[in-house]
């Protein structure tokens, strides 16, 4: 099974994946190359926390300036501070190496009701 079959998407272009006890969560392909090249990512400190919606991160490239926000609440576990550094890698990688943060959740199970798998997220996109 491939990292797309695993995730699920939001409708706001973040994708989750569980691995373990964590959740990885970034930006879709869709999301990545509708930004275009990326200049700036800020994203928050570990041991945050967040619920399902609220902003977590901002991103800009070269055509504009958005929001990231989060597909299910939880704790920040883990940060990708090397995105942070050359955000640019993003256009690269957006799944394996591309990652933005990891949490943890208890609330995955109710959180997760909108969310999409990766194949229907597509179709959504058509």
């Amino acid at each position: 099974m491939g990292f797309k079959d695993e995730m699920l998407c939001s409708n706001t272009h973040e994708y989750i994946v569980k691995q373990g006890e964590e959740y990885v969560i970034g930006l879709t392909d869709y999301a990545v190359d509708q930004l275009g090249d990326i200049v700036f990512l800020e994203l928050p400190e570990e041991g945050s926390e967040f619920k399902k919606g609220e902003t977590f991160a901002n991103i800009e490239s070269v055509k504009a300036a958005s929001e990231i926000y989060m597909p299910i609440g939880g704790t920040i576990t883990a940060v990708n501070n090397e995105l942070v550094d050359t955000p640019e890698k993003l256009n690269e990688d957006c799944y394996e190496n591309g990652w933005l943060i990891k949490i943890k959740s208890d609330s995955f199970d109710i959180d997760k009701s909108d969310l999409l798998t990766y194949e229907n997220y597509k179709k959504e996109l058509e």
